[in-house]
């Protein structure tokens, strides 16, 4: 189902998290970090190669992927336009979660609100530079396995957006 990015869109979300009863999670010793979950309009048409056509990085060694190529299934081409979210691709050098596909976000620094680290994490990754009034709201803390809790942040990009 295609869901129009339009104001309609953006109140019934904006409706939604705020009736939402949120969760929050106590530290306990973990560290505070933000995503950003970022409604974009994606352009009808604009996606006509296999999203994960990664060349020579290969995914062989990423536990749990079974791949019998380079490739995903193409299931994912022709699917834009209409509301989207973004997603990037951990960097593969990194000691943690290389490869993995994942919300753009991080460590929330000192003083700092998880409103404030997903927009400052979403600037940092992709380069897409949102101010405070596109946060719609937040949704319940996750705590990971890795020793965080992690906040969601629900951003409304308006349209689509320009990637670094």
């Amino acid at each position: 189902m295609i869901f129009t990015h339009d104001d309609a869109l953006r109140r019934r979300i904006t409706a939604n998290v705020a009736a939402h009863d949120r969760t929050t999670v106590e530290l306990d010793g973990r560290r505070h970090a933000a995503v950003a979950i970022v409604v974009v309009d994606s352009v009808p048409g604009s996606d006509p190669d296999d999203p994960a056509d990664i060349g020579d990085d290969p995914l062989g060694n990423v536990p749990g992927l079974a791949t019998t190529d380079q490739h995903l299934d193409d299931k994912m081409t022709a699917v834009s336009g209409g509301a989207a979210f973004l997603l990037c691709r951990r960097a593969a050098r990194m000691n943690s979660h290389a490869r993995q596909w994942a919300l753009p976000g991080g460590r929330i620094d000192a003083g700092e609100t998880a409103e404030q680290a997903a927009l400052r994490e979403l600037r940092e990754e992709l380069g897409v530079d949102l101010g405070t009034d596109s946060v719609v709201g937040m949704l319940d803390d996750y705590p990971s396995r890795s020793g965080f809790v992690i906040t969601p942040v629900v951003i409304w990009a308006p349209g689509s957006v320009e990637l670094l």
